[in-house]
């Protein structure tokens, strides 16, 4: 590669930082894929899904967490774009805003779990729906730390226009956990109501 094209591509999308979270999605999202697919191929092979005297999951509340998250994700965005123009404020206040709301996601999955029938080794339904839901919400929890973390290094005014590539580090791992939500929302939450 020339030494021109070489100062054309941006330092902060090649370091080992964002090679190194690349690596993790793609693992994360084989590992999630696996049992989706698990849970499709399980519910193909049932004559009766839910499992009798189980009821589909219900459609409000996960529908009130889709927003939370992708709001999330949205904030995620504005502070990545507000620390690139060197608007450090602004950033601050998007990832409070993103731990926020994340953390309003993890809040309403804790109620859901208070409030559901079944437990993890009711069935296969019930472990897969457990299993599933509770590893992505075990990620939303690290990305909020994450997040945490990402707030107080900003108040401490470690990130700048020209130094931020924890913020872009943390943000395509935010993304990636609310793009396996919506995965997670079609298969676990709204197949059930339709096949």
């Amino acid at each position: 590669m020339s030494t021109s094209r070489q100062a054309a591509i941006p330092a902060i999308e090649t370091s080992p930082g964002i090679w190194g979270m690349w690596l993790l999605v793609l693992t994360e999202a084989a590992l999630f894929g696996a049992l989706l697919l698990s849970y499709i191929y399980e519910r193909s092979n049932a004559d009766i899904w839910p499992p009798a005297g189980v009821e589909p999951p219900k459609l409000l509340l996960p529908l009130i967490m889709t927003v939370l998250l992708l709001g999330s994700s949205v904030t995620m965005l504005g502070a990545e774009r507000a620390i690139r123009t060197g608007r450090v404020n602004r950033m601050k206040l998007a990832l409070a805003a993103s731990v926020a709301l994340a953390a309003g996601f993890l809040g309403l999955q804790a109620y859901e779990y208070s409030r559901e029938t079944m437990s993890l080794g009711d069935s296969v339904y019930s472990s897969l729906f457990f299993t599933i839901t509770g590893l992505h919400g075990l990620h939303v929890a690290i990305a909020v730390l994450m997040g945490a973390w990402l707030v107080l290094r900003a108040v401490l005014g470690h990130f700048s226009r020209d130094r931020h590539l924890a913020i872009r580090v943390v943000s395509l791992y935010w993304h990636f956990v609310d793009v396996v939500w919506i995965a997670i929302l079609g298969v676990l939450y709204v197949l059930p109501h339709v096949w």
